[in-house]
């Protein structure tokens, strides 16, 4: 029976985590080795300790109402897309309110995870900590690392000849980087066209000479303002989408992608993407296309090699006196405080059941929570996971054989891998992976019911955004005010904008009519067909 848990990390999931054992009744301990909450989303100017952090000028990607916790709303007042500051405010008020600082030790660094000699029959973890100089050993009777999957900075030097050999000027990680200061009025080379990759290179052009971005795949850009000026993530990820795209064809439903991500400006005329590729990633960045059509940006394929001033790229040509490479390639995982024996057990949430329980332990007491990475927001799939873990734990949910859950693990072939740090194997859509496990907890609504008991309710579910709130009306943990949260969640997004008003003729009443007309033979149809389903890996835009 699991009555003392310790959570590694006090980050999104490390607080989500601890909440949610309080919740079961359970007795949770987090080891945060720094000496605040926040992880990632707490900036800091400093870089000696190699602590991993957002850059200054980061904005979220994922809207406020796509992005808190199930049973905790963003502030109204906030705006729908966030600095790191005030994400990082929002995490404070939110363990203020549960009351989650009295179990966290900060300042403690966890040195190892270990089964215990018994372990197959007690599937207790000694762990071992250090603060200030001093080591203690701990016995637990499950583990819950919340650790994420930005831990260590991934640079392949050896991808990149002469870098290390040739290469004079300067090289440095995205990591590394807090400030445009360091890069005024020089020639910069950024490596990666990921999300971080786009940022930077767009902050970067206003002050550098001139800035090259260097692209390996196709990518599609994407903005966060959608039709109408709605948050893009609140518009697109519904479950009606969620529908279309299980019900027509996936040649048809990429070339709808496509079309409408070509709409807005065309991805081949600008280097980015074609629609010949079969191969599907896209990022988030409203600036980019304009600092491409603008010149400050230019954009260019593989790097080959470096000289001593140069770089020359896989297409033969070359651009010279560069003065600073910035990598921006990602992170790796790779628990060091895990004893290796556990650790070689999944290389990362491929070999994990449900991307969380390495299925070959003898008793399931070990979680990996947020090592995912989905088609929405990671903060709720990461208290997804916590509150079935915990759930777990405290007896009231059940895990399938091993033998059932080694299955289900082999089904989903692993792709090849091209660096130890591409995220696109992690990704999985967003309603289907959260679904999966809010079925394991249950805590999945049911349309149909509630289009019988609660028609307003149903239509919003289906035809509106997924929300986390969705997952807080039946179940253990159900919340009063989540169908409040879920009926007025326009209104939130608007607050923030009426700063000034003006006179709105707008009869959205019409588009009611016809959801109604349809929601029915879709519910039904949906309801039937998704407690068939269960999660997959879905290439779709990292949001």
């Amino acid at each position: 029976m699991v009555r003392r848990v310790a959570v590694i990390g006090a980050g999104v999931g490390g607080l989500a985590s601890v909440k949610c054992c309080l919740d079961e009744g359970l007795e949770p301990t987090c080891f945060e080795r720094s000496e605040d909450i926040g992880g990632v989303w707490r900036y800091t100017d400093s870089t000696d300790n190699m602590r991993v952090s957002v850059y200054h000028s980061v904005v979220t990607n994922t809207s406020k109402e796509m992005s808190c916790f199930s049973d905790f709303p963003f502030p109204e007042d906030f705006p729908s897309y966030l600095p790191h500051r005030l994400v990082l405010e929002y995490f404070r008020m939110y363990a203020h309110h549960f009351d989650l600082l009295q179990h966290i030790r900060f300042k403690t660094t966890v040195l190892s995870v270990r089964r215990r000699p018994d372990f197959a029959t007690s599937g207790q973890w000694e762990v071992v900590t250090e603060t200030d100089g001093v080591r203690e050993s701990h016995i637990f009777d499950a583990v819950m690392v919340c650790t994420g999957h930005y831990q260590e900075p991934y640079l392949p030097l050896d991808s990149f000849p002469g870098i290390d050999t040739r290469f004079k000027g300067q090289y440095l990680h995205s990591q590394q980087y807090r400030g445009v200061e360091a890069f005024r009025g020089k020639r910069v080379l950024v490596v990666g066209i990921g999300n971080t990759g786009g940022d930077l290179s767009v902050e970067l052009s206003r002050v550098a000479a001139k800035v090259f971005l260097s692209a390996r795949s196709n990518t599609w850009v994407i903005s966060r303002v959608s039709s109408h000026g709605f948050p893009f993530d609140m518009v697109s990820t519904t479950r009606f989408n969620h529908f279309l795209e299980w019900l027509l064809p996936s040649a048809l439903t990429r070339r709808i992608r496509f079309r409408k991500f070509n709409s807005w400006f065309n991805h081949a005329h600008y280097g980015l993407a074609s629609t010949k590729s079969s191969k599907f990633k896209a990022i988030v960045n409203e600036e980019l296309p304009f600092c491409l059509l603008s010149g400050t940006v230019v954009l260019k394929p593989s790097v080959k090699e470096f000289t001593e001033n140069s770089a020359i790229f896989e297409d033969g040509t070359t651009e010279e006196n560069i003065d600073v490479v910035l990598f921006a390639t990602g992170y790796i995982f790779p628990f060091p405080f895990l004893e290796e024996s556990v650790r070689s057990l999944f290389e990362d949430n491929r070999f994990l059941y449900k991307a969380i329980f390495p299925p070959q332990l003898e008793k399931p007491t070990l979680a990996i929570i947020g090592l995912i990475q989905l088609t929405g927001s990671i903060m709720v799939g990461s208290e997804m996971q916590a509150r079935w873990v915990t759930g777990i734990f405290a007896g009231w949910n059940k895990l399938p054989p091993a033998s059932r859950m080694m299955a289900d693990v082999l089904k989903r072939k692993p792709p090849v891998k091209r660096n130890p740090s591409e995220r696109e194997n992690l990704k999985m859509s967003f309603i289907s992976y959260t679904d999966d496990i809010a079925t394991c907890a249950g805590v999945k609504p049911s349309v149909l019911r509630l289009l019988l008991t609660d028609p307003q309710l149903a239509l919003a579910i289906f035809f509106g955004p997924c929300t986390p709130y969705q997952y807080r009306l039946v179940g253990r943990g159900a919340w009063s005010g989540a169908r409040g949260a879920i009926l007025t969640q326009w209104q939130r997004v608007l607050k923030p904008l009426r700063t000034r008003v003006v006179d709105e003729d707008c009869d959205c009443s019409s588009g009611w009519r016809w959801m109604c007309l349809l929601v029915l033979p879709l519910a039904l149809t949906a309801g039937f067909l998704h407690s068939k389903q269960g999660w997959r890996p879905w290439a779709g835009p990292q949001l």
